[in-house]
């Protein structure tokens, strides 16, 4: 296990500016914590933060588990508009297994499950890069899903994509929670937020403003900008 996940003073700031400030929280199991705010606000750097893409200006980020090998192993993270390789949609997957040090007998096979999982097993030897926008962001999933991660980062999964895309890739997203994977998602998407979410971290300006059960958040929240973003009044920071 390397959950929980532990966020001790954790700070950033580039060029001079700071975009997140020194925050303290922890992130265990089961409930999936979806990290709202408006643009602008720190949601993708707080996650690459916690997934290690960035390394902190000040404080530290620390699992419970220290080696840092099984950690990678052990997470996985899905972009806003996921890089595919120049090869098939399988040979994507195997890719990723490969990376991640599975035995070599065993790639074909668990990249074929995880193309199942996500409905894109009849697409398995079509290139990757001609797959619609929908169609990639699922064999970015698969490519998670392969790993059997016990956290998943997702970073605006759906922003770009139709109603009907975002259908398909939430349902994955439940998929992975039912599995048992912990998951962590920023979004802006407000109805996303609620059908998704167990909890809401809110940032607003680099700061963690509120942290509190879903319906609690939308029902009731305790600070000013937070019921100024609910209601679509909180300009972009």
């Amino acid at each position: 296990m390397i959950l929980p996940l532990r966020l001790d003073q954790l700070a950033f700031a580039a060029g001079g500016r700071e975009i997140i400030a020194p925050l303290t929280l922890e992130l265990g199991d089961g409930a999936s914590s979806v990290i709202l705010g408006a643009n602008g606000a720190g949601k993708s750097v707080l996650m690459r933060l916690m997934h290690g893409l960035l390394a902190p200006t000040s404080g530290r980020v620390a699992w419970s588990d220290a080696d840092a090998q099984r950690v990678r192993r052990q997470q996985a993270m899905v972009f806003q508009r996921p890089v595919m390789l120049r090869r098939s949609a399988l040979a994507n997957v195997v890719y990723a297994l490969e990376i991640a040090g599975i035995p070599a007998a065993e790639r074909k096979t668990r990249a074929r499950e995880a193309l199942k999982e996500v409905g894109l097993h009849g697409l398995a030897n079509r290139p990757a890069r001609v797959l619609s926008g929908g169609e990639q962001q699922r064999l970015a999933l698969a490519r998670a899903w392969a790993l059997h991660p016990e956290v998943l980062f997702l970073d605006e999964p759906t922003a770009s994509l139709d109603p009907s895309a975002t259908r398909e890739i939430e349902a994955v997203i439940r998929a992975f929670d039912a599995g048992g994977t912990k998951i962590v998602m920023a979004t802006h998407n407000l109805a996303q937020a609620r059908r998704l979410g167990d909890e809401v971290l809110f940032l607003h300006r680099g700061r963690l403003v509120e942290r509190t059960p879903v319906e609690t958040f939308f029902r009731q929240p305790s600070s000013a900008e937070a019921a100024a973003f609910i209601k679509g009044e909180l300009p972009w920071v």
